[in-house]
């Protein structure tokens, strides 16, 4: 199994990244793990308080369930992985049933902050967005999927996000094998990439 880490900031465009390594692949031969899913369960905790949670902190992730079900696809078992609500910023009951494929792609914007689980990464990939463009993104998303207000996400943005940005996240890209700036016409990346997951198949 080839196990592909991807990382990079909020709206960095990690998600497109994924899309088009997985359209160079034959669909069943690859799984996608992601980040968000293992955000720790909060069922001790108010609405409120778990609406302030620091979601760009390393502790709020559970990384012992993630690196141990990585370490079960790698051993060919089926994993359930958990899903996380950001409307309820908890846990649901619901599961996702993974099973190991050739390719097992993890993303997300702390993936490569844990040494435990960057130590199961064959492929490291970081992509890189300039800080406007990946607030304008944010935004979008927060609003559209996640039914935020505006002064909410830009409040958050400033406490939150971009110190914890540099706290942890764009450090962590000294991790990477390689780092995709993310532009639209940028094939050459993907396509090294591409070469690359093929040589190790």
């Amino acid at each position: 199994m080839l196990v592909i880490g991807i990382a990079g900031g909020t709206g960095s465009g990690k998600t497109t990244v994924v899309n088009k390594i997985l359209r160079e692949l034959p669909q069943e031969e690859v799984g996608v793990i992601s980040q968000d899913n293992y955000y720790k369960q909060n069922d001790g905790l108010s609405f409120e308080e778990r609406a302030n949670i620091n979601f760009d902190h390393p502790r709020s992730i559970d990384f012992e369930l993630l690196v141990k079900q990585l370490k079960e696809l790698k051993e060919e078992k089926t994993i359930q992985q958990p899903v996380y609500s950001f409307v309820k910023h908890n846990r649901t009951e619901d599961t996702i049933t993974t099973h190991p494929q050739k390719v097992m792609i993890v993303e997300g914007i702390l993936v490569f902050t844990n040494a435990a689980l960057r130590d199961l990464f064959d492929i490291k990939i970081y992509v890189h967005a300039d800080s406007d463009e990946r607030l304008i993104r944010r935004i979008r998303r927060d609003i559209t999927e996640r039914g935020r207000e505006v002064e909410e996400v830009l409040s958050r943005y400033q406490t939150t996000l971009k110190p914890m940005h540099q706290q942890f996240i764009e450090p962590s890209k000294t991790y990477a094998d390689i780092i995709i700036p993310n532009d639209r016409k940028n094939t050459v990346a993907i396509d090294i990439v591409k070469t690359v997951i093929q040589d190790r198949l």
